[in-house]
């Protein structure tokens, strides 16, 4: 009977101590898969200090570890050595700071930066001694060809609105586009309104096509060449009119030309009015005077004559 009782109190232990060790949580989800760090390519991107406000343009398409180094030859009197350090957009990178050493006449500051999404592009700077500077400006290709004149068309009519990546830049993934919104932009979907809007994409060049357009549709139309790492954004103006705009000009010319012809006739009756007026009072004087004096008028000028 007792070993029986001791027996039971020993499942009784193992039944408490398999529970406490059961999770009665829900999983956690898996986690996305992120890029290895050291599997990345390494892309290597040197410049030597030249002089103030040098910048080192450096267009990437895919994750990569960047190694950036830069060269300062120093000062005349050298010393062996100096503070460096990085900067990022402006701002300086922790635990940046450095000691380089004089080697071969020059010193080299050089740091690996992971660039695997758009937030890692931007401005790096490396500084020597706070003085020396070179800027390394970290984007994808940006779209060169950009229209300063808006496109032009009338109400009803369609619009066509082109965008270009230049020939000697790597071709984008795809193309997107995008209208402005205050100071948000709205991205088009040409499938989900077909009877609007209609987009082509044809490798480096892509173009919208706006159908009956109204004067809500003016303002400004954003391109973007999708790249792995970020989006290259341009941006046209599209401006819609009515047809009478282009007579604006000819019209007030028109007016211009009225007012002044008006003004011309208005002068000149005036002034003929005047004249009746005084060849009235001239013929009313006349008339008033005596047969007298008219014949010595006529004697006056009979003698003037004479005289001659």
């Amino acid at each position: 009977m007792l070993a029986s009782w001791k027996q039971l109190i020993f499942q009784i232990l193992l039944l408490l101590i398999s529970c406490r060790h059961i999770n009665t949580t829900s999983p956690d989800p898996t986690p996305p898969p992120l890029v290895p760090i050291d599997s990345l390519p390494r892309d290597v991107r040197r410049a030597a200090f030249k002089g103030e406000g040098q910048i080192e343009k450096v267009e990437l398409l895919n994750p990569v570890n960047l190694e950036l180094v830069c060269t300062w030859t120093g000062h005349q009197n050298k010393e062996s050595n100096i503070t460096g350090f990085w900067r990022k957009d402006g701002l300086e990178i922790e635990n940046s700071h450095l000691t380089v050493q004089l080697q071969n006449e020059q010193y080299q500051l050089q740091q690996v930066f992971n660039i695997v999404s758009e937030e890692n592009l931007g401005n790096y700077s490396c500084v020597f001694e706070s003085e020396v500077k070179i800027d390394f400006v970290v984007a994808v290709p940006q779209i060169g060809e950009i229209r300063d004149k808006p496109v032009v068309t009338y109400v009803g009519d369609s619009g066509v609105i082109t965008c270009k990546m230049e020939d000697s830049k790597p071709m984008p993934n795809t193309w997107k586009w995008y209208k402005a919104n205050g100071t948000d932009k709205e991205e088009i979907f040409a499938a989900a309104e077909p009877q609007r809007y209609e987009i082509k994409n044809n490798e480096r060049k892509t173009k919208l096509l706006v159908n009956n357009l109204t004067m809500a549709d003016s303002g400004l139309y954003y391109c973007g060449a999708v790249y792995t790492l970020s989006t290259s954004m341009g941006h046209v103006e599209l401006k819609v009119i009515t047809y009478y705009e282009p007579l604006k000009p000819f019209m007030a010319i028109v007016a211009e030309v009225f007012i002044l012809v008006t003004a011309i006739l208005l002068f000149e009756r005036s002034r003929s009015k005047k004249n009746d007026t005084e060849g009235d009072m001239m013929s009313d004087q006349t008339n008033t005077l005596s047969p007298g004096e008219n014949n010595g008028l006529e004697g006056s000028s009979s003698m003037r004559q004479r005289k001659t």
